[in-house]
């Protein structure tokens, strides 16, 4: 198994076909073929339907693994070209919606002043999206709600507070504080059963010997925020979905027996990520000591912390 031989099987998935992928490695079409059918020779199967130019079964388990190495390999070079200097590369790194709409704007310009080498892409979606795309290796590391179960390195960042969302127009709305089990009498918009939030929100109330009702499920805090804001019904979300300086029709109302959420960094144990992801996380870090206590409803007194898995351990 060769370099050439990945790099033709992932250039016909990313393209579509063999003629493709030959212009995208600027090569010739019999080069990717004799490379792919070396390959196939090689594990005894069938990797690309001809016909239709696309990836098999067996195809897309290959090129998972391959864009790994194909990963890894850059790292090698990223990490090489780092040692004694400041840290260059490429750094992938996830993000819940609502941190980022006030981390980003601070870390990627000091990330530019500290480490200007370094080349960072940032996915936003939700946490129940970016954990298999870090189990993947799509991404290098995750900011996301904690916690998260599986072999991993965590730094809890900060906490904030859950808040009710009420439109004005919503039977709740002159409330300023609820009790859980009297929001267990009303439909409310909720995460879906599984995710981190929706865990906490159903031992909060389990606590107290009631069950939240769902008037719908929505993965995505954003979303559920904007659904909240249109007056499609209330939802819990996070402090920073609804910062201070937003104004409209909307009231948050306290539920004093939620818990905080807690958000961390999220990185794999192995293989380690390269010395870029490390630099965007310290940066990050040090961002969030210093300006998350500065956001409604968050603190940073939750204590940055190196773990595996749900739990957490002393600084490293």
């Amino acid at each position: 198994m060769e370099i050439k031989q990945l790099q033709s099987l992932l250039a016909i998935a990313d393209h579509g076909s063999f003629s493709a992928a030959a212009r995208a490695l600027d090569t010739v079409q019999s080069n990717v073929s004799a490379h792919i059918s070396r390959l196939e020779k090689t594990l005894g199967a069938v990797l690309v339907d001809r016909h239709l130019g696309v990836l098999t079964d067996e195809g897309d388990m290959v090129a998972a693994r391959a864009r790994r190495i194909m990963h890894e390999l850059e790292d090698i070079d990223s990490d090489i070209h780092s040692l004694g200097d400041s840290a260059v590369g490429d750094s992938h790194v996830g993000t819940i919606g609502t941190t980022a709409r006030w981390l980003m704007p601070r870390l990627l310009p000091t990330l530019g002043r500290t480490n200007p080498g370094v080349r960072m892409t940032v996915v936003e979606s939700a946490t129940s999206s970016l954990v298999p795309l870090l189990n993947a290796g799509e991404i290098d590391a995750a900011i996301i709600h904690l916690p998260v179960e599986g072999d991993y390195e965590v730094r809890e960042m900060f906490a904030e507070s859950l808040l009710l969302l009420c439109h004005n127009n919503h039977p709740l709305a002159g409330r300023s504080e609820i009790s859980i089990v009297e929001l267990a009498e009303h439909p409310i918009l909720l995460a879906p059963s599984g995710t981190a939030q929706r865990r906490i929100l159903d031992k909060a109330a389990a606590n107290h010997g009631v069950s939240l009702r769902s008037q719908a499920e929505i993965d995505g805090v954003r979303l559920m925020t904007s659904l909240a804001f249109e007056g499609f019904g209330a939802a819990i979300v996070p402090a920073s979905a609804i910062p201070g300086w937003l104004q409209g029709p909307f009231v948050r109302v306290s539920v004093p027996e939620l818990p905080r959420r807690v958000v961390g960094w999220v990185q794999r144990a192995r293989p380690r990520p390269n010395r870029a992801t490390l630099a965007v996380r310290d940066v990050a870090l040090g961002i969030v000591q210093k300006h998350g206590d500065r956001q409604p409803g968050v603190t940073v007194n939750v204590g940055i912390v190196a773990g595996r898995g749900p739990r957490q351990a002393s600084p490293a």
